[in-house]
Parts: C-alpha cells; structure tokens; sequence
C-alpha cells in the first residue's frame, strides 16, 4: 500500500460504527497481532482495537476523523496526521500517527501522538 492508501485505510476503520463493517475493514488491512499505542490508550490485537475504535465514537459520537495534509513513508513505516472533530468547523483534537507495515503488507502496528487535546485530556 502507499502512504496516502495507507493513511486512508486508518481513517476510514476510526469512522465506521458498524461493528460488523469494521470487523471485516480489520480482516482486510491489519494484522490479527496489531498493537496500538497512544499516551492515552493501548490495544493488542483485533478485538481490543475494535473495542477501542468503538469506545472513542461512544465519548464522541458527533465527531470524525479526517486526514489533514499528506502523508510519508520511511520503509515499511508510514507517518501522517489527522483531527478528530465536528463535521463542520475546527477539531478540538489532532494528532499525528506512525503506521508499520507487516511483510504482508497489514498494519501492525500504531504509535499515536496527540498534538491537540482539549483542557483536562492532557496525557
């Protein structure tokens, strides 16, 4: 996958709320040993990222992610950076990513930065 494929991928697993639909968006394009990590969360695996994804549509169910800007790669490693936030108007959350590629091609791993957070979410 490229960066911009890759970048895309993520996004779109973050903003489906059908468990079902990102279950298979899971299947497709990570690996059943991902490993997620941000200053606030942690997940291992399919299902507790599933879990995840789903915990932070719950706290924020009127916000989505998008992509802001391009995306790069370094080897099997892609960076990019994204906002989570109201459909219109500024995100009050963004953060930038660093996605690595298994020798299948699948994300297996995330290491999450949060560059923007609210007051009282600071890690």
């Amino acid at each position: 996958m490229d960066s911009e494929t890759i970048a895309d991928t993520y996004i779109d697993l973050w903003n489906e709320t059908d468990k079902a639909q990102r279950q298979a968006m899971l299947r497709r394009s990570w690996s059943a040993e991902i490993e997620y990590r941000d200053p606030l969360m942690q997940a291992k695996g399919r299902p507790e990222l599933s879990g995840l994804v789903a915990g932070v549509q719950a706290r924020f169910p009127e916000f989505r992610f998008r992509r802001v800007g391009s995306s790069d790669t370094s080897g099997e490693c892609a960076r990019f950076s994204w906002e989570l936030g109201p459909a219109t108007g500024d995100a009050p959350i963004a953060g930038t990513d660093v996605v690595e590629l298994d020798h299948a091609g699948a994300i297996i791993r995330v290491i999450g930065f949060l560059d923007r957070v609210p007051a009282g979410e600071q890690p």
